[in-house]
């Protein structure tokens, strides 16, 4: 770990996690079950990946529409650089019109035989670590503003701002208080790998309920709706992981030649000194959860510790991101808003798809790495 890195988590730890940490969260395993790993993403050399989304739709009775998300971001860690579509339908780029989500939309007419779409895009991606970033230009107010509100799933108010007052109790600075989130997150909250696809992200329930097992979009809303909760302008940014991981985590990476099941989202914090961060704590909790046979309880373990330092400022750059939007309406779409917009959708007469069943709803998600 770099020294600058370790002077961030230091600073912040010291200033805010005591508080909301349990001391046997960082304490060592009695009997590690490996030797310590290297978790140390870095900016660096540009990846650049196509990837490439392939719906295979049943022969249709009714009209049938299709949204695919396409990756909609321009930063300093990932540049879009293109797409292209082919369809037996009638398909078309398309925006939600609201938030700058962007997605093929494709609509196939009563009785269309082995309707289809297929989209690819090309995007370039770096590891991000904003513990060495100096301090960017102002964010502008209206994003800022933005990154506070609550959504449906996400409020701000009652029991979500009350348990992120008592995680960030005797935090000072911004900082110091997205630490404390963090920490209270790894700490109380866990990966349960009985639910469906990514989660719901529904988090005043988990909290009301006690539950606070989930996936990535359960933990990581989570962490950004008790930020918000307390001013700290946050965002989730929904994805999908497109290569294994450099590090050798097994949990952390995705199989290119098969992305089903890859969707991951990730999360930023805009700090004052440093801009958007990059935080994690769902993968963390994937970690201690999946990458070696017993359950880790403690991110002191020498497995877990590297990924829960590296986290809180960085992520590795075999990721791709689609949004950052909650509460997405689908241009033309029969049904509700979505809570997140990262997995294929598709609805008939007879309702919407079930897009955590890519099996039955038939599509497949590969990606491969091409030269710049």
């Amino acid at each position: 770990m770099n020294t600058t890195r370790r002077a961030l988590i230091g600073r912040a730890a010291g200033l805010g996690a005591a508080a909301a940490l349990p001391g046997a969260l960082l304490a060592q395993t009695s009997t590690p079950t490996k030797a310590a790993r290297r978790f140390d993403p870095e900016p660096g050399d540009w990846r650049t990946f196509e990837v490439t989304t392939r719906i295979d739709l049943p022969a249709t009775t009714s009209a049938t529409r299709v949204w695919v998300p396409l990756p909609s971001v321009q930063t300093p860690w990932q540049q879009t650089l293109g797409h292209t579509f082919s369809s037996n339908g009638q398909a078309r780029l398309a925006s939600d019109g609201a938030q700058g989500v962007r997605m093929v939309a494709a609509e196939f007419a009563p009785g269309a035989a082995q309707p289809f779409v297929e989209v690819t895009s090309r995007v370039r991606t770096q590891s991000r670590d904003e513990s060495q970033a100096r301090r960017r230009a102002a964010e502008d107010s209206a994003t800022l503003r933005e990154a506070l509100k609550p959504t449906r799933l996400l409020p701000t108010d009652g029991i979500v701002r009350d348990t992120a007052r008592q995680a960030t109790r005797g935090a000072r600075g911004d900082e110091a208080k997205a630490r404390a989130i963090y920490d209270w997150v790894v700490a109380n909250a866990y990966r349960e790998p009985k639910v469906r696809g990514c989660g719901e992200g529904d988090i005043k329930t988990m909290l009301e309920t006690g539950n606070l097992g989930g996936k990535c979009a359960d933990l990581n809303a989570l962490f950004v709706g008790l930020c918000r909760s307390v001013g700290l302008p946050a965002r989730d940014v929904y994805g999908i992981r497109l290569a294994p991981s450099a590090f050798g985590y097994r949990e952390l990476g995705g199989n290119p030649t098969s992305l089903k099941g890859a969707q991951h989202c990730r999360a930023e914090v805009y700090l004052q000194a440093r801009g958007w961060t990059a935080m994690d704590p769902a993968d963390v909790a994937k970690v201690m959860r999946h990458e070696t046979r017993e359950w880790i309880k403690q991110a002191g373990n020498p497995i877990v510790k590297p990924v829960y330092e590296g986290l809180f400022g960085g992520w590795e750059g075999n990721w791709m991101a689609y949004n950052t939007a909650h509460d997405v309406k689908l241009p033309g779409a029969q049904e509700g808003e979505l809570g997140f917009f990262m997995y294929p959708v598709a609805e008939s007469a007879d309702g919407r798809f079930d897009s955590y069943a890519p099996d039955d709803f038939k599509y497949q998600i590969t990606a491969r790495q091409v030269a710049a």
